[in-house]
């Protein structure tokens, strides 16, 4: 209650307890219910298993998730964490069934060296480039925003496909700072979150917009296609590149300022020469459309498959990762097991 700054009246009224029966129960003068303690869980945003014995759940999934930032309150919040709760325990449902994972090597803590290993233009395919290392991104409309966590020794990475992809970049980016940096359980009742999220938003900073690309840029000259050009290639908004423009105390140019201001589809649609084709596809549209399209690792669905096929598995998690009903989803039917007869079973029975 004191590490979340919650009234021990403000507590009973989460629950079905009265302020009195609450405090009783506190000082160790009555017990609790099994239907009181899963409302104070719930209150308090904590497992009954540790309420009950004083020790983490081992099998509890820990997830670090990006927050929502408040200026004016000064607090981080992740509004939709409960309706995304299940579906995160489902996408670590569905690596669990894959069967034996093979575990991520430790990742390096410095933005630069992962620059360096991811290589150049790594945003266009940033999932892709992730899953060689080990890393895997998991894109679901069905989340409100992003989170990382580990199943198994396997890191994930799950974010909410939106279409917009400079946001999915910035996500992926923040995850990835949570588990290169060490960061788990980072919740808003964490007791390092703000220290965590900053220093997850500084990673992801370092890592989209280094600091020499920055100051290399002449944001005095140049012109705002070169701007377009600029948000195309390094993956992120308009608001993303005015805050770290902010933060090293680099002063754009009026006009460069001014389409700041401006939506980052607004810019490329407007500045971005690339954006205008009279054949072929629309880049733009085409990376909206790759950005929220539903996505789980190849290595994962082809695992599902294989064990499908043996008969290990049922089809269903399989038809939820492609997003398509169980029912039509073909897959090739188990093979029959072969009967043994004579003596191969006088000797399995020997």
């Amino acid at each position: 209650m004191r590490k979340r700054g919650m009234a021990q009246k403000t507590l009973a009224e989460h629950t079905q307890m009265t302020p009195d029966a609450m405090s009783r129960a506190l000082r160790g003068q009555r017990g609790f219910a099994a239907v009181e303690l899963a409302d104070i869980a719930r209150a308090l945003d904590e497992d009954v298993y540790y309420l009950i014995t004083g020790e983490l759940d081992p099998v509890r999934l820990n997830f670090a998730a990006r927050h929502r930032f408040d200026h004016e309150t000064k607090t981080r919040s992740v509004d939709g964490l409960e309706e995304d709760r299940d579906v995160l325990i489902k996408i670590q449902t569905a690596f669990n069934l894959a069967g034996e994972l093979s575990a991520t090597s430790k990742l390096p803590a410095d933005p630069a060296k992962f620059r360096e290993i991811l290589g150049p233009g790594f945003v266009e395919r940033f999932a892709d480039k992730l899953e060689v290392l080990g890393v895997d991104v998991v894109v679901l409309s069905e989340l409100t925003t992003a989170y990382s966590f580990t199943v198994t020794g396997r890191k994930v990475i799950a974010v909410n496909g939106s279409g917009n992809w400079f946001n999915e970049n910035w996500s992926i980016a923040h995850e990835l700072a949570h588990h290169a940096l060490g960061h788990e359980d980072v919740r808003p009742c964490s007791d390092k979150v703000d220290v965590f999220e900053a220093k997850a938003n500084n990673f992801a900073a370092q890592l989209l917009l280094p600091e020499e690309s920055m100051r290399a840029f002449d944001w005095q000259s140049t012109l705002c296609n070169d701007l377009a050009d600029f948000l195309w290639e390094s993956g992120v908004s308009t608001g993303t590149v005015k805050a770290r423009l902010n933060k090293l105390g680099i002063v754009p140019s009026h006009e460069i300022s001014a389409a700041l201001e401006l939506k980052t589809q607004g810019v490329l649609r407007k500045y971005w020469s690339k954006s205008r084709h009279v054949q072929g596809p629309d880049k733009i549209t085409d990376r909206m459309a790759r950005a929220s399209a539903r996505c789980f690792p190849t290595w994962l669905r082809s695992a599902h498959l294989q064990r499908i096929e043996s008969g290990k598995l049922n089809k269903s998690y399989l038809a939820w990762m492609l997003g398509t009903d169980e029912a039509e989803l073909e897959v090739p039917d188990p093979a029959p097991m072969t009967p043994i007869e004579g003596d191969e079973l006088l000797s399995l029975l020997r």
